[in-house]
């Protein structure tokens, strides 16, 4: 198990992204907003790393290798269920019916985005 949200700084970040040139992106442009970045080329990569560190927001692609971000988010949650969720995709079209429904409260951010964009969202979701 891993330690509850409200005893870390609001900054930490989980990020599950496929694509190379997306996931630097994400990670410098979070950075530069002052939050710490782990991140993942797939989710279950990023669901080992939840299980060992505590994060306060899971931002992750939906569709990816091995592991989907819905899945990810799924045991994510069952681990911690404080845990924020992003989901960022390029499928604005996929369908969430009850066999893949995202955990409750999980947003939900359409590519192609400005990066200000996607900063903005977080700084809303952690209250920043």
């Amino acid at each position: 198990m891993t330690a509850k949200p409200s005893s870390l700084p609001i900054r930490r970040i989980l990020l599950a992204e496929d694509d190379d040139s997306m996931r630097g992106f994400l990670v410098k442009a979070l950075e530069k907003a002052n939050y710490e970045v782990v991140a993942f080329e797939n989710g279950e990569e990023a669901f080992e790393r939840l299980k060992t560190e505590p994060f306060t927001l899971l931002l992750t692609d939906i569709v990816m290798p091995k592991m989907d971000g819905i899945e990810l988010a799924r045991r994510a949650s069952e681990i911690d269920p404080d845990l924020k969720i992003m989901f960022i995709t390029g499928f604005a079209a996929v369908v969430l019916n009850s066999e893949n429904q995202p955990p409750k409260d999980a947003r939900v951010l359409s590519k192609p985005f400005h990066l200000k964009d996607l900063v903005k969202e977080v700084d809303r979701l952690l209250d920043v």
